[in-house]
């Protein structure tokens, strides 16, 4: 996998990263409407985090885990439920399968994020972790669920690619922006699986045996690691989408993006950063003749 090309001079800011500490072992991350929890100790780091802007056409998903494409969507306010659930589910849908040429998408639902006072429209807190979504047994596990349920009549997938498209609504320059871990710096054996569950409220006893059915999936976090290299993209408006992986079953492809939002101290943000994210699953299936043949209607997950 070949590196970004960058000029000379290309603009960098330094930014604080939060990253799991060394001695952190046992990992549990609960969210609540309004605010979330999480076991883990962290420690602080400064990373210099380029400008991806001037070579944004040098980065692909298939290689770097990440890349910004132009999009426009219908919906006039995020902030209005109803309308996202009419109008963007199909949109991002249609987008996933486009960008990716995936049989089929399923949509998995979106969460707003506001860095100030986010109970105002129901949003969560900015996400400020080093961090990915989905492990591998998470990705395996909501994949492999999420078809049965959504398309019954299908024969089988050969890989599952599970990703956020994440895009900006606040006006630009934002305090808060997305920075992201190209995949070519993230050694194969890293990430630490951190069980996430959702609940209604943050309970008193962060340990406590939750139940084996409590809704919530197992994502990745991860020990500082100074080959890390971040990019970001500053400026960004709501006609465009950052469309990056979180999980891809095929590990012969950049297979996940270590992410976090960071504190742009050079920016000169007006309002707080709104975004939203919607996740999905792009799946690609087994032709049905071999998949009737072998009588199997799931995938061998990679790793």
């Amino acid at each position: 996998m070949g590196m970004i090309t960058s000029p000379a001079g290309i603009r960098e800011v330094t930014g604080e990263l939060s990253y799991l500490a060394p001695e952190s072992t046992v990992l549990r991350r609960f969210t609540a409407p309004g605010e979330s929890v999480n076991t883990g100790t962290y420690r602080t780091y400064e990373v210099r985090i380029r400008d991806g802007r001037p070579v944004r056409d040098q980065f692909t998903l298939d290689r770097n885990g990440f890349a910004i494409v132009g999009h426009t969507s219908a919906v006039a306010d995020f902030t209005d439920r109803e309308e996202v659930d009419r109008v963007y589910p199909g949109e991002v849908a249609e987008f996933v399968q486009s960008q990716t040429g995936a049989d089929r998408v399923a949509p998995l639902g979106w969460v707003l994020r506001r860095s100030a006072d986010p109970g105002a429209n129901a949003s969560q807190p900015q996400a400020a972790l080093v961090h990915c979504d989905f492990s591998v047994t998470g990705a395996r596990g909501r994949a492999e669920a999420a078809y049965a349920a959504r398309f019954p009549d299908g024969h089988g997938f050969r890989r599952a690619l599970l990703t956020s498209v994440w895009r900006v609504f606040s006006p630009p320059p934002q305090d808060w922006p997305l920075a992201l871990c190209d995949f070519t710096s993230v050694a194969p054996g890293e990430g630490l699986a951190n069980r996430l569950y959702f609940v209604d409220k943050i309970p008193a006893d962060l340990y406590a045996e939750m139940p084996p059915d409590a809704p919530g999936t197992s994502g990745f976090e991860f020990h500082h690691n100074p080959a890390h290299r971040w990019w970001y993209f500053p400026d960004m408006t709501r006609d465009e989408v950052l469309f990056f992986t979180f999980n891809d079953s095929d590990h012969s492809r950049a297979w996940r993006v270590p992410h976090s939002a960071f504190r742009d101290t050079t920016a000169q943000a007006t309002q707080p950063r709104h975004s939203i994210e919607f996740r999905t699953i792009a799946y690609f299936e087994e032709p049905s003749s071999a998949a009737a043949a072998e009588g199997d209607s799931g995938t061998a997950w990679a790793g």
